[in-house]
């Protein structure tokens, strides 16, 4: 009977020093385990400017194992997991990342899971965050909590990437072709059986995280967007409080005048007002231009990613 395959999706940006390291805790410490299964690894070099490359064509010259993407430039993680995703031929697929912050060890129970229990994903979380900046910390748990009550899609909070699934999942992922993308979020539309794996947080072995705190705003903010229209609403009823006020203060001001005259004036607090309201108006209008953003680029029809070379 033939062996079933587990492809292990692996994004790389700028990462040359802790590949070998990671390669080494699979190889050493995780695959000899799982002797069952054949293995697949599929790094994706997103546009490094390090020896990332380099280094994983050294080791797919040494494993056959070993397969590799390398991007024209840098498309980003989400286009790194798509592309990982789309080439890999497992009929299980886990998705890591390189640095080691995702425990490799994780993948035994992972498998076994799926493999004797009615689960379509076997997905981690982490329950603390020890290690990280307290503003990095804080403003994960407002965004976990803020975008599963404004979303229908529930994210589990302290959801990572690192995940094993079948087959049919997989396909399912790869079926939401969109370019503007939110893996997190697409994981969960998507449905299927999910059992979660909780583990305490790990911190890098080597390099420095890239992610900095304004790219994880900007991709909470694409995660919100995605997966809620809530801020189009919140701009609509915003602009109604405001009419309301206005229309309330207006009265307020002409029974002022009927009574004391002279109460009418007040250019400051005027000028102060036009201003407040104004702002109001650049909010609402930026929200509106958010939507408009997405939508003019998913219209483009450019692709996710661009392979430069693979092997």
């Amino acid at each position: 009977m033939e062996k079933q395959k587990i492809s292990i999706v692996i994004p790389c940006y700028c990462e040359e020093e802790v590949i070998p390291l990671f390669y080494n805790t699979l190889i050493n410490e995780v695959l000899p385990l799982l002797s069952e299964v054949t293995f697949e690894m599929i790094f994706i070099d997103d546009g490094s400017k390090d020896g990332t490359l380099k280094i994983i064509k050294n080791l797919s010259e040494k494993d056959s194992c070993i397969k590799y993407l390398s991007f024209s430039r840098n498309f980003g993680k989400e286009a790194a997991i798509y592309a990982g995703l789309n080439y890999a031929t497992g009929d299980y697929v886990a998705l890591m990342d390189v640095d080691l912050q995702d425990p490799p060890d994780l993948l035994i129970p992972m498998y076994e899971a799926l493999t004797t229990e009615d689960y379509d994903c076997v997905a981690t979380r982490r329950t603390t965050r020890q290690g990280e900046p307290s503003i990095r910390t804080f403003f994960a748990k407002i965004f976990y909590r803020l975008i599963n009550k404004i979303s229908q899609t529930e994210i589990v909070d302290g959801a990572r990437d690192f995940r094993l699934m079948k087959r049919p999942m997989v396909e399912a992922i790869l079926s939401v072709g969109e370019y503007n993308r939110f893996s997190k979020g697409i994981f969960e539309w998507v449905g299927f059986n999910t059992k979660w794996i909780a583990f305490e947080n790990v911190e890098r072995v080597a390099g420095k995280s890239k992610w900095s705190f304004w790219g994880l705003f900007l991709y909470s903010l694409e995660g919100i967007i995605s997966f809620s229209t809530a801020p189009l609403a919140i701009a609509s009823v915003t602009g109604f409080i405001f009419f309301v006020l206005s229309f309330l203060a207006i009265v307020v001001i002409i029974i002022r005048e009927i009574l004391w005259h002279g109460s009418a004036f007040g250019w400051p607090s005027l000028v102060c007002i036009i201003f407040f309201i104004g702002g109001i108006q650049l909010f609402c209008i930026g929200i509106l231009g958010q939507y408009m953003a997405r939508t003019y680029l998913e219209t483009k029809k450019r692709p996710i990613y661009i392979v430069k070379e693979h092997n």
